[in-house]
């Protein structure tokens, strides 16, 4: 457990208020949000601006704590590392690449959730991080995140090569976030890009 840094702490924020406004106006019959924010499909509505605007909003309260927490953890210490400044870019980055890899990979549903932006930041952490262990559900010993991260791929890549009715997750996003992330940091390391803005 990390103290909150200025960046995620903003995020935090910045994703529970706009979810809370999600909820309030669809009680109200109002799709505004919705319509103009999440990321529509390629030819069904999409706007430039939604590859920013859709990893703001989340499906349900399950989809945000399960986001919001894990950027909780491991989103600080990114931050502490590299700098606000840089951690800022890198998450916004790892999103708008999680975005196109939907628009490009995955079905013809609207996509919404701060999900491939975290799963860039859970990439850049293990590739940082490798030994660190974490506590998964339901097993009762610490797990070392360089097996925990790329074991999460690996389910996020069969869900998306073999989807499964019903199944609403935007597994390409997670995997575009992903990959974005790993090779973001690969490259920073490689040719040590301190000041990255």
């Amino acid at each position: 457990m990390r103290p909150l840094t200025p960046v995620v702490k903003n995020f935090l924020i910045a994703n529970v208020l706009i979810f809370l406004l999600q909820l309030y106006l669809e009680k109200s019959g109002n799709w505004f949000l919705n319509q103009y924010c999440a990321l529509m499909p390629l030819g069904m509505g999409f706007k430039p601006w939604q590859l920013i605007t859709y990893m703001f909003m989340h499906g349900g309260w399950a989809h945000i704590f399960f986001n919001m927490f894990t950027l909780y953890m491991f989103g600080p210490q990114l931050e502490e590392v590299w700098g606000s400044k840089r951690f800022f870019n890198f998450y916004i980055i790892c999103g708008i690449a999680a975005g196109v890899a939907q628009l490009f990979m995955g079905g013809n549903a609207p996509a919404v959730g701060a999900s491939g932006a975290i799963m860039g930041v859970m990439a850049g952490f293990a590739y940082l991080f490798p030994n660190v262990a974490v506590y998964i559900m339901f097993i009762p010993i610490p797990v070392k995140v360089k097996f925990v991260i790329p074991a999460l791929m690996a389910i996020d890549l069969f869900g998306a090569v073999n989807p499964s009715t019903g199944d609403n997750v935007a597994h390409w996003a997670h995997l575009g976030g992903a990959l974005c992330g790993l090779l973001l940091v690969i490259w920073w390391n490689k040719t040590n890009r301190r000041n990255f803005y």
